[in-house]
């Protein structure tokens, strides 16, 4: 179970990875569907989520040290890590700006990273567990904080949250050319055949890059536009 070299037998959309697929969608629905009756259990959940961010990204790093396979490139700096530092922070102190930022780099892109993970390894190993809980937890920490904290998102943050992810991303790109790493998948497109890998390369790959991120912060910005709509009409 947490071996480096045994069970990387991954395959794509075989039965443990549609299994978890389905979990996340069945514990989403009920999320929403049952917040009424959930909403006297906010402040469980609130810790169960905040732990499940916390245990994830620190176990990740204790079996990386404990194996003898922690690297560079393994700096909490990707998307995800991102994602969960600010996740963590919003569940300490609210902040609203900072969850315009996670509502577009925390909701869609962990649940397209579980479509077409970067993974070697098949359940149950313990990256395959981690992996899946720790970006189930990140989308489901946005899908908390909306329904359970009020938060909302104006249509302007669409731009300011794309602004702010380039922002971020313009340090990173100088890292990874001085590290040698990857960090945001700004060097290259991941080695595993994910959505990425049809980006294309050079140039074109960071034009199709940018295009992606306007497409799905837009995509994503759609069911909390109908939210806020319907809202202003009922209220």
């Amino acid at each position: 179970m947490f071996s480096v070299t045994e069970m990387r037998t991954f395959e794509l959309f075989s039965v443990p990875h549609i299994a978890v697929l389905l979990m996340f969608v069945a514990i989403s629905f009920m999320l929403v569907y049952f917040r009424r009756f959930l909403k006297r259990y906010q402040s469980y959940m609130k810790g169960t989520l905040f732990w499940m961010l916390v245990l994830s990204e620190v176990s990740w790093h204790i079996w990386l040290v404990a194996t003898g396979t922690w690297e560079v490139g393994d700096l909490p700096l990707q998307l995800c890590s991102v994602s969960t530092f600010i996740a963590i922070y919003l569940f300490l102190k609210p902040n609203q700006k900072a969850f315009y930022l996670l509502f577009f780099i925390g909701f869609l892109p962990p649940i397209l990273s579980m479509v077409t993970p970067e993974m070697a390894y098949q359940f149950p190993h313990f990256r395959f567990l981690k992996y899946f809980l720790h970006h189930g937890a990140i989308a489901w920490s946005v899908l908390y904080f909306i329904v359970y904290e009020g938060y909302r998102v104006p249509r302007k943050a669409v731009w300011t949250g794309f602004l702010m992810v380039n922002l971020l991303a313009l340090p990173i790109f100088f890292l990874n050319q001085l590290l040698d790493t990857n960090f945001f998948y700004l060097a290259n497109p991941t080695e595993s055949k994910t959505i990425l890998s049809f980006f294309g390369s050079g140039v074109m790959y960071y034009i199709t890059l940018e295009i992606a991120a306007l497409v799905v912060f837009f995509v994503t910005y759609l069911p909390m536009g109908m939210l806020m709509k319907r809202e202003r009409l009922n209220g």
